[in-house]
């Protein structure tokens, strides 16, 4: 039997993934139900219980693997990362209509029909994947309608196929998003999910948290005396955390100091954490 991390595999002593046969131990195989995401957003838990901790979360759309339902909860594998966790039941559903779009702004509404004046009847975060059946106008403004009735702002979606030129101007756009422990959507963020959302969007599908992204996004690198060798882009670990370069000398970041996605100059912040955290313990281009 080989080592498996647990976050990225599923695993239990009475339950795998039926993948796993003959490398970890179980009672039991089961081969993943595909099933996709019904809800804006769904909390993967660490345990099936509502005050267990957030691991992550999965958006509207995303497609999962379900290895048992039980009492009201789903264990699942998201697909598009490889994380595992506990969602409840009802934010799963079957894989009808394949999706065509992505939201690409941070937010937007749902709403009942195509008419911004109406009664909004949802929200959905940047990297919701729906499907596009219709298109109708209203008063001058484009609505994308979806299979369910329900319109969506055509200039807030792009195709599938599309992808962001820039990761960092994607990450930029959530400037003053709350910060959120396990979270990764327009609604809450933490700053590993600021990493890998804004990649996603950019067409590249990364780990989630910031200890496997130091170990695997891009090729290890040396800034140099002074960080004088750091450029837009380049990723800033530290332990537990990870921020993205803006510039040679400011990085972006989801942080517990501001509660939000903002701005810090690289040296200030290397002096602020340090002082609980230590110094950075490395640093990544992608």
């Amino acid at each position: 039997m080989t080592a498996r991390d647990a976050r990225l595999h599923a695993f239990r002593s009475d339950l795998a993934d039926a993948r796993l046969e003959g490398e970890v131990a179980a009672d039991r195989f089961v081969a993943g139900r595909p099933a996709r995401i019904t809800a804006s957003v769904a909390d993967l838990r660490k345990a099936p219980r509502p005050d267990a901790g957030i691991h992550t979360q999965a958006l509207f759309g995303d497609d999962v693997l379900v290895f048992e339902d039980a009492e009201g909860w789903a264990w699942v594998q998201a697909e598009h990362d490889g994380y595992v966790g506990y969602v409840a039941d009802n934010v799963v559903g079957p894989r009808e209509h394949a999706p065509t779009h992505v939201v690409s702004v941070p937010r937007t509404f749902l709403y009942p029909g195509p008419d911004l004046r109406f009664p909004i009847s949802g929200q959905l975060s940047m990297g919701s994947a729906v499907a596009v059946t219709g298109s109708a106008e209203t008063r001058g403004t484009h609505y994308a309608v979806l299979p369910s009735g329900q319109a969506l702002i055509a200039g807030h979606l792009r195709p599938l196929a599309e992808v962001a030129e820039d990761y960092v101007a994607v990450a930029e756009s959530f400037l003053g998003t709350p910060y959120l422990w396990g979270g990764v959507s327009g609604f809450g963020i933490d700053c590993s999910g600021l990493v890998q959302l804004s990649m996603r969007i950019a067409g590249r599908n990364v780990l989630r948290d910031s200890d496997m992204q130091a170990a695997s996004i891009g090729e290890p690198l040396e800034p140099g005396p002074d960080y004088l060798g750091l450029q837009r882009g380049d990723l800033v670990f530290w332990e537990g955390h990870v921020a993205i370069m803006t510039d040679a000398d400011t990085m972006i970041h989801a942080n517990g100091h501001t509660m939000l996605v903002s701005r810090e100059g690289l040296k200030d912040a290397i002096t602020r954490i340090g002082y609980l955290y230590g110094g950075p313990t490395g640093f990544r281009r992608p």
